[in-house]
């Protein structure tokens, strides 16, 4: 399995192919994902970047971790895997509100029309 990188502390400015082409520097970098508001489309400031082996995923997190982009010091850490909070969305059926939109109003105990 290729090594993920997690890259945190991102200018909100970077681009994907910024990280390709400085990621590149230490080998062959497979895939980068920069992770952006899905409401703004602006960046997050991390983002995942994929390398082709062990050995170049070590060379870039001791070449860019503490890296100074943008005027901001870069965290590169070996990536976790996603853990589920175990808390769903409003109207998910883990959130315990059976498919109710607190965000439309009414329920709840300060009134409203949606009342049972």
């Amino acid at each position: 399995m290729e090594p993920k990188l997690y890259v945190g502390n991102l200018p909100f400015n970077t681009t994907e192919d910024e990280l390709r082409e400085l990621f590149g520097q230490a080998g062959q970098v497979v895939t980068v994902d920069l992770i952006k508001d899905r409401d703004t489309g602006n960046s997050k400031g991390f983002a995942f970047v994929t390398m082709s082996s062990q050995s170049e995923a070590e060379k870039a997190m001791g070449l860019f971790n503490g890296y100074s982009l943008g005027n901001r010091e870069l965290k590169v850490n070996p990536a976790r895997p996603r853990e589920d909070s175990g808390r769903g969305g409003y109207g998910s059926p883990r959130s315990g509100q059976g498919g109710f939109d607190r965000r439309r109003g009414g329920g709840g105990r300060r009134g409203g029309s949606n009342r049972y």
